[in-house]
């Protein structure tokens, strides 16, 4: 998958293994299992092109890293511990970016916000017995 996202387009086994071959030497049999096996997961879809496939990724690297923290999270017979304990390992940038992304995807709501008095002789009559 990480090769398919690095390409960001359409890709060949062909592609895919000369990428590979820079690294470490891989029969393109192999490759070519790889990619069929990503496809009958539903990770890439695939059209054809000549006598060739074109791979596409069918989500993001964050979805399918998303996807993965969820599987692994829901099959815990303590969801909460495990939450506990993989907070536990994170640096301080990976809680930063953790709170971040709290903040996007549940801003702060009226009834969250700290409720603010009216200063003295405002005239305001807002509050109870005014």
């Amino acid at each position: 998958m990480t090769r398919v996202w690095q390409w960001n387009r359409p890709v060949t086994v062909r592609e895919v293994l000369e990428d590979l071959q820079q690294e470490r030497s891989i029969a393109y049999t192999t490759v070519m299992t790889v990619m069929d096996n990503l496809h009958q997961k539903g990770w890439v879809r695939r059209e054809v092109e000549g006598r060739a496939y074109r791979y596409t990724a069918v989500s993001t690297r964050a979805a399918y890293a998303a996807a993965l923290m969820n599987e692994a999270w829901a099959q815990s017979d303590n969801p909460a511990a495990a939450l506990v304990a993989f907070f536990g390992m994170m640096s301080p940038e990976q809680r930063v970016a953790l709170q971040d992304a709290i903040r996007i995807v549940r801003p702060e709501r009226p009834e969250d916000a700290v409720e603010e008095v009216p200063e003295e002789g405002d005239g305001g009559a807002t509050g109870p017995g005014r």
